[in-house]
C-alpha cells in the first residue's frame, strides 16, 4: 500500500510537472504569436547616414562652403612647403662651396621654415576639422529634422540610423535625400 501511494504520488507530482511545463509552452507560444502580430504591426525605416552625409544637398553645399573657406590658407602652405624644398635642395647642392657661417644660417633658416611650416599645417588640420565639424552638425540637425517629417507623416514607429544589416525593404535614404533636396539615385 506505501508503494501505491508513493507511486500515486509521483505520478501526480509528474502529472503536474507535465501540466506546469505544458501551460509554460503554451504561455511562451501565445507570447510569441502576441508579439509576432505586434511587430508585423511595427512599421521599421532605415536611414543610411554616410550616403545623407555624402550626397544630400546641405553636405555638397558644406562642402563647398569649406573648400571656399581654406583654398587659399591650403595654397599658402603649399607654397611654403614648395619654398621649403628649394631651399633645401639648394643648400644640398651648394654645400661643398659655402662658408661654414653661411651653412649654418641657412640651416637654421630651413629649420625654422619648417617650424614655421608644420605649425600652420596643425592649425590648417585643427580649425578645418573644427568647422567640418560645425558644418555636419547643422546637416545632421537638417536629416534629423527630414527623418522626424517622413516619420510622422508615414507613420513609421522607429527609424534606425545604424545597424550591421538592413533589409532595403526598409531603406529610406532615398526618401529623406529627397526630402533634402537631392535627387535620390537608388545606390
Amino acid at each position: 500500500r506505501f508503494w501505491v501511494v508513493t507511486n500515486t504520488y509521483s505520478t501526480v507530482v509528474r502529472s503536474r510537472s507535465w501540466a506546469l511545463r505544458a501551460g509554460f509552452v503554451l504561455f511562451l507560444g501565445a507570447s510569441f504569436f502576441a508579439s509576432s502580430a505586434a511587430w508585423a504591426q511595427t512599421k521599421i525605416g532605415f536611414v543610411r547616414t554616410e550616403r545623407v552625409l555624402k550626397e544630400s544637398a546641405p553636405a555638397q553645399a558644406a562642402q563647398k562652403k569649406l573648400e571656399a573657406e581654406f583654398s587659399k590658407r591650403e595654397k599658402e602652405l603649399q607654397d611654403l612647403a614648395s619654398r621649403l624644398r628649394g631651399l633645401s635642395e639648394k643648400l644640398e647642392r651648394d654645400l661643398p662651396v659655402l662658408a661654414e657661417k653661411d651653412r649654418v644660417n641657412q640651416q637654421r633658416e630651413i629649420t625654422d621654415m619648417e617650424r614655421d611650416l608644420q605649425r600652420r599645417q596643425r592649425e590648417f588640420r585643427e580649425d578645418l576639422n573644427q568647422r567640418r565639424n560645425e558644418e555636419l552638425a547643422g546637416v545632421v540637425e537638417q536629416a534629423n529634422q527630414a527623418i522626424r517629417k517622413i516619420a510622422e507623416s508615414e507613420k513609421f514607429d522607429v527609424i534606425f540610423q545604424e545597424a550591421v544589416y538592413a533589409s532595403p525593404r526598409i531603406d529610406i535614404t532615398d526618401k529623406v535625400l529627397r526630402a533634402l533636396g537631392t535627387k535620390a539615385s537608388g545606390k
